[in-house]
């Protein structure tokens, strides 16, 4: 039996994300008298400081331990779900105009929670594994 788990965005994404709102910041600087440049670079800035803001507050997006699952919920809080409500756990792929997206799906009957790769930190198939590793067989076979 394996212990909790938790995964989190990776710290590159996080730097990444600063990182491009710091740039945005100095292009809207430098724009001069080109309103239009300046609100596009300052909504850009904005929109990436938060999402890597949500990232530093709520650096986790999933946990697990045998008492079931705990992901992210709204924009920096936690929400707890015991396994005999989870209905699902599977990882899905989706392909669209040429691009090929997977994500790790927990269904738990009212809500659907979907990860990408880069939310968790870890192959998906590695995570989904794990949670079925830590779900009580009982559980499984819904």
């Amino acid at each position: 039996m394996i212990g909790p788990q938790r995964w989190h965005v990776a710290p590159v994404l996080v730097f990444a994300k600063f990182a491009g709102a710091l740039l945005l910041v100095l292009l809207a600087v430098l724009s001069g008298d080109e309103r239009e440049r300046l609100l596009l670079c300052a909504a850009g800035a904005l929109a990436l400081g938060v999402y890597g803001l949500r990232d530093v507050l709520a650096p986790v997006r999933l946990s697990a331990d045998a008492g079931g699952v705990t992901v992210i919920h709204g924009f920096a809080g936690h929400r707890h779900i015991p396994w005999h409500e989870v209905e699902h756990v599977a990882v899905t792929e989706r392909r669209s105009h040429g691009l090929r997206t997977e994500l790790l799906e927990i269904d738990a009957g009212e809500s659907l929670h979907l990860f990408s790769r880069h939310d968790l930190g870890a192959p998906l198939q590695e995570v989904e594994e794990t949670l079925r590793e830590l779900r009580p067989a009982a559980d499984q076979e819904r």
